[in-house]
């Protein structure tokens, strides 16, 4: 199998811009008050880091919530910089940290509201779900059936398609989480007495519809993706294979970029690709060795409980890890997507 022979492959190298990522989640980690050891250097991400270890949240769903907050600490540590130096005067910045902040918290069900909608990893479990309503979508359901019994794809291209739909579900999830944000800041912004305080808001809630207005246009394009694929089928010239990666690159054909651009950042999302894999194969093996190790501490041999505890704690530390160097190289990707569209634009 094409996929499994090069996911193998990527258990022996890593991406070339690793080094940097490398540097940043292998710092030394800080210490509180008293001289104890702790997960991230701002106190109300460790409650949050310590309140997901009392939920017992799932080893992936913990692996990636961790690296949610690295790259949240490392945002909001740049922004304690700017504030210093002035450059943040108008506080569109804070507000930004405060709904990602907030959006991390809906997104892992720990905002206090009660959501009843499961917290699935993209790529797990796919045979734990109800056959026939796993997307929690009737269109995405209606056109998963289709596809799956139309004959057209192989069962690798399925398991392909399979991550396509997944994605698309998280990307409507998202989209809830920041629709629920705006709903919110509408209701503050009732409230707001201070005209000065309410040009203030008036202007972080425009910044809120546009980006929910983003929000649905991904969604459309990305339900007529599936759709398109889901009638046609994978294409031979298809660049990509990871959802991820190919939402990227259809954002970076929309960017207005010039063809030398294009093939440089296609190069660097072959790349990213890469990690994504990687990444994907790590949350793989993490998944198989918690069930392992719940099956050898139900048996009760204290040395083979002991080795399979280490490894499972290794491989968590190597998934988080990985986690954190592919979330933080897509955030990087999309800035400057996004950068370059707009100096295109602007010129």
């Amino acid at each position: 199998m094409k996929v499994r022979c090069f996911v193998t492959l990527l258990c022996l190298t890593v991406g070339g811009r690793a080094g940097k990522y490398s540097r940043e989640i292998n710092e030394p980690k800080p210490t509180s008050n008293d001289g104890k050891t702790v997960e991230f250097r701002i106190a109300k991400l460790n409650q949050v880091w310590e309140k997901a270890i009392r939920m017992q949240m799932s080893p992936v769903h913990q692996a990636e919530l961790h690296s949610d907050l690295k790259i949240h600490e490392k945002d909001e540590l740049q922004w304690k910089k700017m504030k210093v130096e002035g450059l943040d005067e108008n506080g569109e910045k804070e507000a930004q940290l405060r709904r990602n902040f907030n959006v991390i918290l809906a997104k892992y069900g720990m905002d206090g509201k009660r959501d009843t909608r499961p917290l699935e990893s993209n790529f797990l479990k796919d045979h734990d779900t109800k056959e026939g309503d796993i997307f929690d979508d009737p269109r995405l359901d209606k056109l998963w059936n289709k596809a799956k019994n139309s004959g057209k794809f192989s069962q690798e291209e399925l398991l392909s398609l399979k991550r396509e739909f997944q994605h698309h579900k998280d990307k409507i999830h998202e989209y809830n989480i920041v629709m629920d944000t705006v709903s919110r800041t509408e209701e503050i912004h009732k409230n707001v007495v201070s005209p000065l305080e309410g040009e203030g808001k008036e202007h972080l809630l425009h910044q809120k519809h546009t980006e929910l207005k983003q929000k649905m246009r991904d969604l459309n394009q990305g339900f007529e993706r599936l759709r398109k694929l889901s009638h046609e089928g994978f294409s031979e010239d298809s660049e990509f294979r990871e959802p991820r990666v190919i939402e990227l690159w259809e954002a970076a054909k929309r960017a207005n970029l010039s063809d030398d651009e294009l093939d440089s950042l296609k190069e660097e999302l072959h790349h990213f690709e890469t990690k994504v894999e990687k990444h994907v194969h790590y949350q793989e093996q993490l998944e198989l060795s918690h069930q392992k190790l719940r099956h050898v501490e139900a048996l009760g041999d204290e040395e083979h409980i002991k080795r399979n505890q280490e490894k499972y704690i290794a491989l968590s530390e190597k998934t988080r890890e990985m986690g954190y160097k592919m979330k933080k190289h897509m955030q990087d990707l999309t800035n400057k997507i996004s950068r370059q569209g707009l100096d295109h634009n602007e010129l």
